[in-house]
């Protein structure tokens, strides 16, 4: 299937080994593995951060077949989750980041379209988390309010 915005086809990824066990060299507990995540995200690291510290760190290749939830559903039931998802929030720092290029750079004309693209992909975006119910029902995107938010 072609990318959305650039003409291209995309490359396949790696795909996971099919595993329903855990494996045998993880020596973390599903208790421990809860703690260490409610750690990490009270140090403020999103929730593909908390998995890569994970992995790397800790030996943890798979929070899902240790615990049977998701990182994000631990975070949920502590009550850490933030509000905005992360997809959403990088996209918003993009935008805010493209937005304070093209201030100082007006005439590239290129960085301009690539606001207007990521724009798009946040508009998108919100309507798919306003429909799963993610987002509030009256969310809207705003650059100034998207900068707030980012800071």
């Amino acid at each position: 299937m072609a990318r959305m915005h650039s003409r291209k086809k995309g490359k396949s990824g790696s795909t996971r080994p099919m595993r329903t066990s855990p494996p045998k060299w993880v020596d973390y507990s599903p208790k421990e593995l809860e703690a260490l995540i409610i750690k990490l995200a009270k140090k403020g690291e999103s929730p593909s951060k908390i998995g890569i510290i994970l992995r790397d760190q800790y030996g943890v290749p798979l929070i899902k077949t240790l615990n049977k939830k998701k990182i994000t559903q631990i975070l949920a039931e502590n009550g850490i989750k933030p509000g905005i998802p992360e997809d959403m929030m990088n996209l918003l720092r993009r935008a805010v980041n493209l937005n304070r290029h093209n201030t100082a750079n007006h005439k590239d004309m290129s960085s301009k379209r690539g606001l207007q693209l990521t724009e798009a992909k946040i508009r998108r975006l919100a309507n798919y988390y306003k429909g799963t119910g993610r987002l509030p029902e009256d969310w809207k995107y705003n650059l100034d309010q998207a900068k707030l938010i980012v800071k």
